[in-house]
């Protein structure tokens, strides 16, 4: 049996990683060797603590009400404690507008920094995704050096990362889409473990359908549950511990959904 799939009349491009909508561009932004990829100043670093600051008490405690968010596997992080001392990688598929808020829910009162599609960064949300901890991916090879730097300094300092390997932002989408291979390779460079979080949904029921006759709309429930932890594979060559690493967590990222056909394969480039 299928796992539920909301009815929402959405309509999603042919193309597993075209955008469903492009940001409204209200400012320029230069991504190039000069871009402050990791901002140390003080006025940055305070408004990011005072961002999660309401993310670790008014999101968490909001999100159960509007959303239904229920999350399963929590145990699993507590159980590979050891093993994520030093920094981890979290992936997930990207369907929800608050999707990065219901992983930092599961990891709960961590930080976390991720690569950014550098376009989203011109239009409003600019500041919750740097403040969020965004790094935005540069074109040229110049500046992808100093990308590159930027999370070699958070490791160096065992800070966790998250990945959405589909890439685009598709609302309430059911089935697992291709993943790129960019986060998994950046894993394998670390040798981080690679956590797998996939979102899914429930029938909205009591009281939840109260908050849908509110706001019109006939939204699902959200699950988001926790896989086991999986490494880079060392002892084959590099291409090929990437693509396999990408793979598995595909494959359990579809488990993960509660999905039996998934249409889609692991490979997206």
């Amino acid at each position: 049996m299928e796992p539920y799939t909301p009815a929402l009349g959405l309509v999603y491009p042919s193309v597993p990683d075209k955008h469903i909508e492009e940001p409204i561009k209200l400012r320029e932004i230069t991504v190039d060797k000069n871009y402050p990829y990791l901002d140390k100043s003080f006025k940055f670093r305070f408004m990011r603590g005072f961002m999660h600051l309401g993310i670790f008490t008014l999101v968490f405690f909001i999100s159960p009400l509007r959303f239904g968010l229920k999350i399963e596997g929590r145990n699993i992080l507590r159980k590979h404690r050891k093993l994520l001392k030093n920094g981890a990688m979290t992936i997930s598929n990207h369907v929800h507008r608050w999707d990065f808020l219901f992983v930092l829910q599961a990891i709960r009162y961590r930080l976390l920094h991720f690569p950014a599609w550098k376009e989203n960064l011109m239009g409003s949300d600019v500041n919750f995704i740097r403040y969020a901890g965004g790094i935005p991916i540069p074109e040229d090879i110049h500046s992808m050096r100093c990308f590159n730097d930027a999370f070699d300094e958070l490791h160096a300092k065992k800070k966790w990362m998250h990945g959405f390997p589909e890439t685009a932002l598709w609302y309430f989408f059911q089935p697992i889409r291709p993943f790129k291979k960019g986060i998994f390779t950046m894993a394998y460079r670390y040798n981080l473990p690679v956590i797998p979080m996939a979102i899914s949904y429930r029938k909205p029921h009591f009281p939840y359908t109260l908050i849908n006759l509110l706001r019109k709309q006939k939204l699902p429930m959200v699950t988001l549950r926790i896989g086991e932890p999986l490494l880079p594979d060392p002892a084959i060559p590099r291409k090929e511990a990437v693509l396999k690493l990408r793979k598995e967590c595909h494959e359990a990222m579809v488990r993960l959904a509660g999905i039996r056909n998934n249409p889609y394969p692991a490979e997206g480039d």
